[in-house]
């Protein structure tokens, strides 16, 4: 390849170089022509305005000997002329650079110069092809008694355009050179960015490229060295939620502002970097290319993280579940220690103290929240709870009908705001979380308290970026998804998640979703009981 581009350019600058002579010389031929004869006007002119001649045309007869023949050629002699030709107004010849055409007629016709009229042409006489020019000769008086005709040899011209071309050749192959040593660099240069492809390679490259790009199941974003994008496949286009128009922009223009358009710019550093795009968990990593650019793969996360969710949670069920084996299996001793020493009458009310506990927590919850998901998530994370020793709360003000239009994302806003919760008061004393859940219209409002250290003023925004978290991740991954992925929730319903100070200290996290819950079909909304403010949590072992 690198010989074809370097013969290509070579030809490509001889043309040139050939074009642009023969385009100097077109014009250069009519530019001496008039050079000449204007040379020859005014010689002409300068000769008719010698008073002297006037006067011998008119009182000598033409002679090889005469006073005009003298002086036209002296004026020939010195200007380098052809002929100075000098003639009466009939034509009739007073001077000529050949003797034997004195007194003879003039072989052109000098009308136009006779009528008072200047003549510059180029024309053929008896002395061959020439630049001419001709001028009316007046007398004291200003009448035409004749003209002046001036000739310059027409070889003198095509020897100045014959002498021209040797220097235009010169010049023309200096440019040749120029252009070849040029089009070596840069073919050089193309030789070395194509790494000595040929064009049938660098082709086929490309191909390759778009069918792998756009095969493969991950994201695929290519940024200029501007920052703007430049190219993403269609994964990337699905996972973003944008389309072929953000190419040419910024990530910043094309995403608006966030931490996914952070991560793509470069503004984070790190690798496998978590960001949350919609309702969608995104591992990015960024590698910057010798250009100047940079390429950021994007892979999604979510089913991955929410499996680890799953995860978590099972494993804490599991914890619960053994937690409550072990207060089971000494509930069983204690009831067969009571059989044994027959004290049958303690042993009944033991029985029913313990199945009227856990009947009465489910009771409760599922009388203020009729939704099943959400009742059966409070249930379980009140054994987790209080396997942690931790008070969970339903807060009397609690009061959620079976109406909502998206139960699951309500699940994962509740799940996640009580897991965090629990992470912050584990191990301080008099641990409580409380939940409150209600109904305001169409309007679901959720508040989750907990007497925790609380969140610092000014990291009250920060504690909903994706990725940002003060606690230990866990197994299954990175933490720092879920505040964000509640605020993505909330706002992706129209709503809004914050975080306050509770009352009594701690954290208080509220998420207002408008729009949350259907409208009730008539005759058909349950009525809500409101019991009293009841603790929900576990007996102690």
């Amino acid at each position: 390849m690198f010989s074809q581009v370097l013969l290509m350019q070579v030809a490509i600058a001889a043309g040139v170089a050939v074009l642009a002579t023969g385009l100097f010389l077109a014009p250069l031929s009519h530019q001496l022509d008039d050079q000449a004869m204007h040379r020859a006007l005014a010689i002409a002119q300068t000769t008719a305005e010698q008073p002297q001649i006037a006067r011998d045309l008119q009182t000598t007869a033409p002679s090889v000997t005469g006073p005009v023949q003298r002086e036209a050629e002296r004026i020939r002699t010195a200007t380098h002329a052809e002929y100075v030709v000098i003639m009466n107004r009939e034509g009739t010849r007073w001077s000529h650079t050949d003797p034997g055409q004195i007194g003879r007629h003039v072989s052109t016709d000098p009308s136009q110069a006779l009528a008072g009229e200047e003549v510059m042409e180029i024309d053929n006489g008896t002395l061959g092809r020439s630049a001419r020019g001709k001028v009316p000769l007046r007398d004291e008086q200003g009448h035409i008694i004749g003209a002046v005709s001036v000739g310059i040899a027409y070889d003198s011209v095509r020897a100045r355009l014959i002498s021209a071309i040797p220097g235009l050749l010169a010049y023309a192959g200096g440019a040749l050179a120029v252009g070849a040593l040029a089009a070596w660099l840069i073919s050089r240069r193309v030789q070395r960015q194509t790494r000595d492809l040929a064009f049938s390679d660098i082709s086929a490259l490309l191909a390759e490229r778009e069918a792998m790009l756009h095969g493969i199941r991950e994201g695929v974003v290519a940024l200029d060295r501007g920052g703007r994008v430049r190219l993403l496949n269609d994964e990337a286009q699905r996972l973003l939620g944008i389309g072929e128009e953000a190419v040419g922009r910024t990530p910043d223009e094309a995403l608006g502002e966030g931490r996914t358009a952070d991560v793509l710019a470069g503004r984070v550093d790190g690798t496998d970097l978590l960001t949350v795009r919609g309702h969608r968990v995104l591992v990015a990593n960024r590698m910057p290319t010798d250009d100047g650019g940079a390429v950021a793969t994007l892979r999604d996360r979510t089913e991955l993280e929410q499996l680890g969710r799953e995860l978590d949670s099972t494993r804490g069920l599991i914890d619960a579940l053994r937690a409550q084996d072990h207060e089971h299996a000494n509930r069983m001793h204690t009831l067969l220690g009571l059989l044994e020493l027959e004290m049958y009458d303690d042993a009944v009310e033991f029985v029913g103290e313990v199945v009227g506990d856990h009947r009465a927590t489910a009771e409760q919850v599922t009388e203020k929240i009729q939704d099943p998901l959400l009742a059966a998530l409070l249930v379980g994370k009140a054994t987790v709870a209080a396997e942690r020793g931790v008070a969970l709360w339903i807060s009397d003000r609690t009061r959620l009908p079976d109406r909502l239009v998206d139960p699951r994302g309500l699940v994962t806003i509740v799940g996640n705001l009580v897991d965090n919760a629990l992470d912050a008061v584990a191990g301080t004393p008099h641990a409580r979380v409380e939940v409150e859940l209600r109904a305001e219209g169409r309007t679901a409002v959720l508040r989750v308290r907990d007497t925790g250290p609380g969140v610092p003023e000014e990291q009250r925004e920060l504690v909903f970026t994706d990725g940002w978290s003060t606690k230990k991740p866990p197994a299954h991954g990175k933490r720092g998804i879920g505040l964000s992925l509640v605020r993505r929730l909330a706002q992706r319903q129209g709503g809004s998640a914050t975080v306050g100070e509770a009352h009594g200290g701690g954290a208080q996290f509220t998420v207002v979703l408008p729009e949350a819950l259907a409208e009730p079909e008539l005759g058909l909304e349950p009525a809500l009981a409101a019991p009293a403010e009841t603790a929900v949590e576990e007996e102690s072992r």
